[in-house]
């Protein structure tokens, strides 16, 4: 589940996010926190469409949220998938994966499949907020 409560002031940033997310009421919660902090949203709701978004893109997203349990297709596959698309494309995305399973060992199993960060659900705009800011070069 996404939060969309939120009690702390939130940087502001811009960029397009590539919100993957496969259950409609996350879509709508995550894309109005993002959207809070400044950001434009497109999104995926499988691996397979994620991959067709990148693979159209002409520049990269600001970031790429990723759920790692989706239906069909992976998060971890799909990270993998979009990093071969990458080295053809001359650019490199920044990958969040974001679970609803905390387990030991989830973070290690993102990483290992390309993905540059990860959090867990529910999602908290603090968290989000500073995962991005975090991951994303300034300015």
């Amino acid at each position: 589940m996404i939060t969309p409560e939120s009690s702390l002031p939130l940087p502001h940033a811009s960029g397009t996010i590539l919100l993957v997310e496969d259950y409609a009421p996350n879509i709508m919660v995550a894309s109005l926190m993002l959207e809070d902090l400044g950001y434009q949203v497109v999104s995926a709701e499988s691996g397979a469409a994620a991959i067709a978004q990148v693979t159209a893109a002409s520049t990269p997203f600001a970031a790429i949220l990723m759920d790692v349990q989706m239906h069909g297709m992976d998060g971890l596959e799909a990270t993998q998938r979009i990093r071969d698309v990458e080295k053809s494309k001359g650019f490199r995305h920044v990958i969040i994966g974001v679970t609803a399973h905390a387990l030991a060992g989830d973070r290690e199993r993102c990483i290992s499949a390309g993905m540059d960060d990860y959090m867990s659900k529910p999602i908290h705009p603090e968290i989000l907020a500073a995962k991005l800011q975090h991951c994303l070069p300034a300015g």
